[in-house]
């Protein structure tokens, strides 16, 4: 329920994650609007009515409305959130902040999503987009290191070492270029003598 800014990342959320989503609303941002024109989503041109839930999975209420909030709510029989009231739903959604494929939740447990947003925000500026460059070099690495290293000890011990603090800093201060070359000579020196002893 809603179309604007809060609702539009909230459906943005569903849609990466496959869902089917309908969207009850008068008005419609422009982006859910090219997402609703290119079939991406089903947008019906009004208020909340009873029986709009039926057959629902999943609700979030992201409208300004008090008294729409209220009816979504003691009408669903489903998973329910209603943005900024986390006492009318029966879960809430977490702030969320991706780089690839790197994902950081922040919950205030519903407490102040406001307070979520802020941390999210600061979040952004700490983590950018070099930690899922990052991530795709180490799944790779860490594949070969599981096909390899036998020794469950020493095979834990490489991919402790892989993604330690001291790859981070290097990640910060250097950059993902010299942070994947790190892993990749660190994996491979290791590799080496394993295979070797």
């Amino acid at each position: 329920m809603g179309g604007g800014g809060v609702a539009e990342r909230k459906i943005l959320a569903l849609l990466r994650a496959g869902a089917k989503v309908t969207v009850v609303s008068p008005t419609l941002t422009a982006g859910l609007r090219r997402k609703a024109r290119s079939g991406e989503l089903i947008h019906r041109a009004r208020g909340y009515r009873k029986g709009d839930l039926r057959g629902a999975f999943l609700v979030i209420a992201a409208t300004s409305e008090e008294a729409v909030n209220r009816r979504v709510h003691a009408e669903a029989s489903c998973l329910v959130n209603i943005v900024d009231r986390p006492e009318y739903g029966n879960f809430i959604v977490p702030s969320t902040v991706r780089r690839g494929p790197l994902t950081l939740a922040i919950s205030t447990s519903g407490r102040s999503p406001a307070l979520a947003r802020s941390i999210r925000r600061e979040i952004e500026g700490l983590y950018g987009a070099e930690f899922g460059s990052l991530l795709r070099c180490l799944e790779v690495v860490r594949r070969k290191v599981k096909e390899r290293v036998k020794d469950p000890a020493e095979r834990s011990r490489l991919l402790k070492e892989i993604a330690s603090p001291e790859i981070l800093a290097v990640l910060r201060t250097e950059g993902p270029d010299r942070a994947k070359t790190m892993v990749t000579r660190i994996a491979g020196r290791k590799m080496r003598g394993t295979q070797q002893s």
